[in-house]
């Protein structure tokens, strides 16, 4: 069936720049299809993302692996077999927060296959030993099978041979030579000597087979002690990993700690540099506060010469109503003079035609 797609969205790509590993370098022009892939026949995850016909993003989840929101839209995770980081930007915090569930789960069914996979192994580890611990107990009792039949006939022989004895030998009603001469004391010698064989190879047999049935303890017993070191050495692979997701953790941590530092750092730069600003400017302080006073005794004086002015305009405006009073009241008598005058000129024409008439009567 091949790898099929159970999650996908959109997001810009950056990865951290191979020579500073600091710096995001893009690896999108603009936002691309992000996309989880699940590959039925090696069950495993995976992480592919296309810009055209380049592939930006080609990455095995492995349970190792941590994704760490670094802001509202921003998340990145380590992949140790591409040697970089890759970093995501998202539209908005909540296809950050559906990719990083996401990430999380399948990183979970990775550890369940991971598990699966080493306790099928483990399983197949331990019949295989316990088939040749099996085989050997059977090539022991193989071994053992030949020499309990041999034990068993020659003990026959043995009781044969007692019994004879006790009986002396005594010679039956078949032919002679259908038996053994008669007993004597060289074929007694030799029937001892062949007891005590048979007594001596019944006790090394004995003891070969107690031998056999302690090592099958030994087998047993080691192979306990190997399926214990095997669970320790699983419990120890575990702890070793959730160590190395902890060291990862930790070198995400440090790298952001560095960025963080970094950008403090600058920030630190250019607030020195506004102190050699301010400092500059405080150079040039005194000589603007004696500007200041300067203009403000500038000020005093133009507002004293203010305060001169409005008294002058307060004063010529009463001079001027004064005036204007005055005027008026001139014109006053001026027009009363003017009518008295235009009186006495009437008067005085009067007082001409009558020196006129006098004169013509004359």
């Amino acid at each position: 069936m091949g790898e099929q797609p159970i999650f996908t969205t959109r997001a810009h790509v950056f990865q951290i720049d191979p020579n500073t590993k600091k710096n995001w370098v893009p690896a999108s022009k603009q936002a691309v299809t992000v996309s989880y892939f699940y590959d039925v026949t090696r069950n495993s995850y995976r992480i592919i993302s296309v810009d055209g016909a380049k592939v930006i993003i080609n990455s095995t989840i492995t349970p190792n692996m941590t994704f760490t929101k670094t802001s509202q839209k921003f998340g990145q995770w380590a992949d140790s077999r591409a040697n970089t980081v890759f970093g995501l930007g998202f539209s908005s915090e909540q296809q950050l927060t559906k990719f990083a569930e996401k990430f999380q789960e399948v990183k979970e069914a990775a550890r369940l296959a991971r598990d699966k996979s080493q306790e099928k192994i483990e399983t197949s580890s331990n019949h295989s030993q316990a088939s040749s611990i099996n085989g050997t107990d059977d090539e022991k009792a193989s071994c053992a099978g030949p020499a309990n039949t041999h034990l068993k006939s020659e003990n026959n022989k043995l009781k044969i041979a007692l019994t004879q004895r006790a009986a002396g030998w005594t010679a039956p009603t078949l032919p002679v030579t259908a038996w053994p001469p008669p007993c004597s004391a060289a074929n007694v010698k030799k029937w001892e000597i062949e007891l005590q064989t048979l007594r001596e190879s019944n006790a090394r047999l004995t003891t070969a087979l107690q031998d056999s049935a302690a090592s099958v303890e030994q087998w047993k017993r080691q192979f306990t002690l190997c399926r214990d070191e095997n669970d320790r050495l699983r419990n120890k692979i575990d702890e070793l990993e959730e160590q190395c997701s902890e060291i990862n953790r930790e070198k995400e941590k440090n790298t952001q700690l560095k960025r963080r530092i970094e950008e403090l750092e600058l920030e630190l730069r250019e607030k020195e540099t506004e102190l050699i600003d301010l400092r500059k400017q405080s150079e040039i302080i005194p000589q603007l506060m004696s500007e200041c006073e300067y203009v403000s005794e500038k000020l005093e004086a133009a507002e004293r010469d203010n305060q001169n002015l409005e008294d002058k305009v307060r004063s010529l405006k009463t001079d001027i109503e004064e005036s204007r009073y005055r005027q008026r009241h001139l014109k006053v008598e001026l027009k009363s003079f003017l009518e008295v005058l235009d009186g006495k000129i009437d008067d005085l024409h009067n007082f001409r035609r009558g020196l006129s008439k006098l004169g013509a009567d004359n």
